[in-house]
């Protein structure tokens, strides 16, 4: 074993709380900026989102500049498109990301190009180093689930090569992030599901990573594998996802349930930006580029699977998560035993309707080998997998999931 180190990084400010989004001006006064770009999606413009946001910020005499156009899980191509918008007008100073985590980690990126300049797949699995902090970005989220609002990593496809591509570096993690419930309301009940089932992947896997003093940190990775602090948020991020999701998604204008389920995002994403992800979210890559289902969809769909996979090496932490659900009392079967904490998450998916199969979501079964393989190689993810991961072992996983 290696002496044992563990390094916590999070986003220097986060505002929490109903109305919280009429704080966005007190930030850029402590930034001192005017010039500003807004980056988010046509859903929260239709909605009225984007306009409530530029009024605050024209109320507080900034200059304003939007692109709306973002798109879900950004192409290069997006990417570069919007990098140009922003550097044919006013020198930008800060991005505010507004909406789920494309738009996040679209103003992640573009904020690092405006930096640093540079092409996005320059930076592409640590290739190119990123010196030093962007320009700030602060984050608004409208959904709860990616967590991008603390993390480090900015999820782009590149649609030459069909597969998605992560720029992960700590320098990428937000200046502040504000999480206003109210703002989560309008959100459909099937986003409402793939994202909140996409945070209790990112708040598991973090918890049952492999152990910090057990994962080498040299290499330019973010993440450092599980310890204490990171435990602590995974498991209150457990405790909030596992006892609101169905509420969530079943009576959208619940807001206590809307509230309980963006804090439990953030929690997960605070613990899994320094823990990280492992086999769900490696695998979610190369299944990603070979069928229509969003990101948090494909990542819960596998997360029962691999939670039955790494259940002999992280047995005590298992059994914890068996306690949090039945304190909450959800996973009580029909003779009154509890069910394993991958069954729970198995009869969570059904009860939310998102898909629990491979087969569901257009995979086809020759393609199992090739997926293993390629999630093999996503090793920043791999790395942080509690039980040694290989071949011949993942396409049984995804035969099991089939």
């Amino acid at each position: 074993m290696k002496n044992y180190f563990w390094e916590f990084v999070s986003t220097k400010k986060i505002l929490f709380g109903d109305k919280s989004s009429e704080k966005l001006t007190h930030l850029l006064t402590d930034l001192k900026v005017k010039n500003i770009l807004l980056v988010t999606d046509p859903g929260i413009k239709k909605v009225g989102i984007e306009k409530k946001i530029e009024n605050i910020l024209i109320k507080n005499k900034n200059k304003v500049i939007i692109y709306d156009e973002v798109q879900s899980e950004p192409s290069i191509e997006s990417v570069l498109n919007c990098f140009k918008f922003a550097n044919n007008n006013n020198e930008v100073e800060a991005v505010i990301g507004l909406g789920g985590g494309s738009s996040i980690d679209m103003a992640k990126i573009i904020s690092l190009l405006l930096t640093y300049g540079g092409h996005p797949l320059d930076y592409y699995e640590g290739k190119k180093d990123i010196p030093g902090p962007t320009i700030p970005v602060i984050a608004v989220p409208t959904t709860a689930g990616t967590g991008s609002e603390v993390t480090p990593v900015s999820v782009l496809t590149d649609e030459k090569e069909g597969i998605k591509k992560g720029v992960s570096n700590n320098n990428l993690k937000p200046y502040a992030a504000i999480l206003d419930p109210e703002l989560t309301i309008d959100l459909p009940s099937y986003i409402t599901a793939c994202s909140g089932i996409d945070a209790l992947s990112h708040a598991i896997e973090s918890y049952t990573a492999k152990p910090s003093e057990y994962i080498n940190s040299e290499g330019g990775f973010s993440f450092q594998g599980s310890f204490s602090v990171t435990d602590m948020f995974a498991i209150e991020s457990i405790k909030l996802i596992s006892k609101n999701l169905v509420l969530a998604v079943q009576q959208g204008n619940n807001l206590k349930a809307r509230s309980n389920m963006l804090l439990g995002s953030l929690f997960a994403g605070i613990s899994f930006s320094n823990a990280g992800n492992a086999a769900a979210h490696a695998l979610a890559y190369p299944i990603g580029s070979r069928s229509n289902s969003p990101h948090g969809e494909i990542t819960g769909l596998l997360l029962p699977y691999v939670m039955r996979f790494n259940t002999n090496v992280t047995q005590e932490k298992m059994s914890n998560m068996k306690n949090i659900f039945a304190i909450n009392g959800q996973n009580l079967t029909r003779d009154g035993t509890n069910l394993s904490p991958d069954n729970f998450v198995l009869e969570l998916l059904k009860a939310i309707n998102l898909p629990f199969r491979l087969s569901q979501i257009g995979i086809k079964k020759e393609d199992l080998t090739k997926i293993a393989e390629e999630g093999i190689g996503i090793e920043r993810l791999m790395r942080n997998n509690p039980r040694t991961a290989n071949v011949d072992n993942i396409k049984k996983l995804l035969l099991d999931a089939y």
